[in-house]
């Protein structure tokens, strides 16, 4: 594998805003990388920086080998871009918008490109007619995916592409995310939807406050967390010693306790000698790992529910030059 996306301490400034705060990515080809954190935590920053829309106060970025500040042109030729918020030309058709930004990438005349296209028109259900003044946010967000995937990029920038998109497209979107994946792509996917960041992705990355603060597989990052054990149980009396067994207790005939993913192997046997027959083993699931670095800033049930959510990312203030 090889590195498509390096950052190394970056850091971008909006006046006395730190959006990033020495930042530390790394993305290798081949893989869908799930990149996590809340509304204003810097996953929006980095990919403008990473698409040269914004340039980084401090710190490095590479992207496919080049400087996406300087080389930006060049990238955007190797680049398919969906925003979580897509604009339209609203005089426009859908089609004529697909093909325009097709253009943009140096394809969308070919015989190859128009089956393409065909294809995931059907695919997504979309009408090309219509102009873009017509289309609701969904239908928006199926102009841009379509323009994406029927060019093939070698690093797709996807951030939050499924909002708008109904359940059905959102199958449509995880079975070409995943061809394009196969073909050979990098996919660096920013969403909200732990679910589909579990199913999809390779690796993930969880930002807070500008910063990286736990990357890796979800293998690797369940092996630094507990796992729970059930099994039913009468009562806590007659369960022996279980090594390693944390907040060991029973409750409605069944008893649970926590464990470090690494040591569940060696609690097996001290299960076997006390007659266990079924027993339900629960790695965290990627919430909870979220969780583990945001539980803090969850509101309670006494939290003003007309309070404003967290704040958004500054829009960046420089022009392309």
């Amino acid at each position: 594998m090889t590195t498509v996306i390096r950052t190394a301490g970056l850091v971008k400034r909006y006046g006395r805003t730190r959006a990033l705060d020495g930042l530390d990515l790394t993305v290798e080809s081949g893989q869908i990388h799930g990149f996590l954190g809340p509304n204003g935590a810097g996953k929006s920053t980095t990919i403008r920086v990473l698409l040269g829309l914004a340039r980084a106060t401090a710190g490095e970025a590479t992207v496919l080998g080049g400087h996406p500040w300087r080389d930006a042109v060049r990238l955007h030729r190797r680049i398919a871009y969906v925003p979580g918020d897509v604009n339209v030309w609203p005089n426009l058709s859908g089609g004529e918008t697909i093909d325009l930004l097709a253009r943009l990438r140096g394809d969308g005349r070919d015989e190859g490109y128009r089956r393409e296209r065909a294809r995931l028109i059907e695919e997504f259900q979309f009408d090309p007619r219509k102009k873009g003044r017509a289309y609701s946010k969904g239908n928006r967000q199926k102009v841009a995916l379509i323009a994406a995937f029927a060019v093939p990029a070698d690093l797709y920038i996807l951030d939050e592409p499924t909002s708008g998109l109904d359940p059905l497209m959102e199958v449509v979107f995880q079975r070409e995310l995943a061809r394009v994946r196969d073909a050979g792509g990098t996919v660096l996917l920013s969403s909200h939807i732990l679910s589909e960041v579990e199913q999809l992705c390779d690796r993930v990355s969880i930002i807070r406050a500008g910063k990286v603060v736990e990357s890796g597989t979800l293998a690797e990052l369940r092996h630094l967390t507990r796992t729970e054990v059930s099994f039913a149980a009468a009562d806590a009396a007659s369960l022996g010693a279980i090594p390693d067994a944390h907040d060991l207790h029973v409750r409605d005939g069944r008893a649970r306790f926590t464990i470090d993913s690494d040591r569940v192997a060696g609690a097996l046997p001290a299960l076997a000698q006390l007659g266990v027959e079924g027993l339900r083993v629960e790695p965290p699931s990627l919430e909870e790992l979220f969780l583990r670095h945001y539980g803090d800033v969850v509101p309670g049930p006494e939290a003003n529910p007309a309070a404003p959510a967290d704040a958004a990312e500054p829009e960046p203030s420089e022009a392309r030059r």
